[in-house]
């Protein structure tokens, strides 16, 4: 890795690692397997400050920025994209919507016990018929009194099942002749256990199986009006704020992932002989390593200067965009070579590659498809040239 990072930042970077490597590591594959969400795991990130990186102290948080946070999810999902998005989702969607549109009583409230770890946090945009066109949601929410009533279901939920907290956009309003059919979304803190809140059914994934994504399914549900973030009817506008700075999070789950497989390329290739040499001896496969790691410190330069963008106050969102379109393409394509140098062997479960493999397709689609990031970038550079 040949990015100079501060001191630390770099600290940082160690202390991660050296947790992942002892507490993650040794049980990936077993939670991969049974579909198990590591509770325990999580409560220690929360000891360490890491469910909270990007939120101040006062809120129960770590108190640092998005360069610190990128290299958490970084160092986490070169181990496990698992633990990389559970930490990532917490973060950028529920808690940061909180943080960045809610009030102060909210944000003691909901924020703190999630920036400290003690509770879980899971985001509700995506519904059955409504994924990037995400404003053509259905699910309702009618003004009654001090209270809204909300209707709907959402699908493919982080946390919708081990979630105690829920940010969920709902429709206040029905879209007006000539208007956007996002106008009129509110967003709303839910909270586990309200009558007619529930999960639906536990998604059975491809990958990043230890990460829970479930439906939620809301049937009458009383929320207090306190529990509406922001004004009625800009719901949707938070959201895609909220989403450009959860997609500088998924470039890094990416990175990390893509990271990984490398490392493991990189290694079995040296102990590997054909032909009477190391494997990594051979032309083609030296070829194959240069473009991988190539790409992946192309993606980490794209991730760490959308991060200090953000951190600087300076616009991001065009550079988050390209970080997560650059990096989710880039950890697929470095995924695909690394079973395709471990050759037979990187096909089964004995060896990491084929997780990675099945792990890193998520990052293309979540959090905006490849599609929509290049929407997005097009848009912004169509207005500056």
């Amino acid at each position: 890795m040949d990015v100079t990072l501060p001191e630390h930042v770099e600290a940082l970077r160690q202390e991660v690692r050296k947790f992942a490597e002892k507490e993650i590591r040794p049980h990936v594959m077993a939670w991969d397997e049974a579909k198990t969400f590591p509770f325990d795991v999580v409560k220690q990130l929360g000891e360490m400050g890491m469910m909270g990186v990007i939120f101040p102290e006062q809120y129960g948080g770590a108190g640092m920025g998005y360069l610190e946070y990128a290299v958490v999810v970084e160092e986490l999902s070169r181990v496990d994209g698992s633990v990389g998005i559970t930490v990532a989702a917490h973060n950028s969607l529920c808690s940061n919507h909180i943080y960045s549109m809610g009030d102060e009583r909210q944000k003691q409230a909901f924020l703190v016990p999630l920036a400290s770890g003690r509770a879980i946090g899971a985001w509700g945009l995506t519904e059955p018929g409504s994924g990037s066109d995400a404003g053509s949601l259905r699910t309702t929410a009618k003004k009654e009194g001090s209270h809204y009533i909300l209707n709907g279901t959402k699908t493919f939920i982080t946390h919708g099942t081990v979630g105690d907290l829920f940010v969920v956009m709902a429709r206040t309003r029905p879209p007006q002749p000539g208007h956007s059919s996002a106008d009129g979304i509110s967003a709303f803190v839910l909270e586990k256990g309200m009558n007619g809140f529930r999960a639906g059914k536990q998604e059975n994934k491809l990958g990043l199986r230890a990460s829970d994504t479930s439906e939620l399914i809301m049937e009458d549900v009383k929320v207090p009006e306190a529990n509406l973030l922001g004004d009625d009817g800009v719901g949707f506008k938070q959201a895609m704020k909220t989403l450009d700075g959860g997609r500088i999070s998924i470039g890094a789950l990416g990175l990390g992932m893509a990271q990984g497989a490398f490392e493991e390329a990189v290694r079995y290739s040296k102990i590997r002989h054909t032909f009477g040499r190391p494997l990594a001896d051979h032309q083609g496969i030296q070829f194959k390593l240069a473009d991988m790691g190539t790409e992946i410190e192309a993606a980490r330069l794209l991730i760490y200067r959308a991060a200090g963008l953000k951190d600087a106050g300076l616009p991001y969102a065009k550079a988050a965009s390209m970080a997560k379109l650059y990096s989710s393409e880039v950890a697929c394509r470095v995924a695909d070579q690394a079973v395709q140098i471990l050759g037979g062997y990187g096909y089964i479960k004995d060896y990491p590659v084929e997780k990675y493999y099945r792990d890193v397709k998520l990052c293309t689609i979540g959090e905006g498809t490849s599609e929509i990031q290049r929407m997005v970038i097009a848009r912004y550079l169509q207005s500056e040239y």
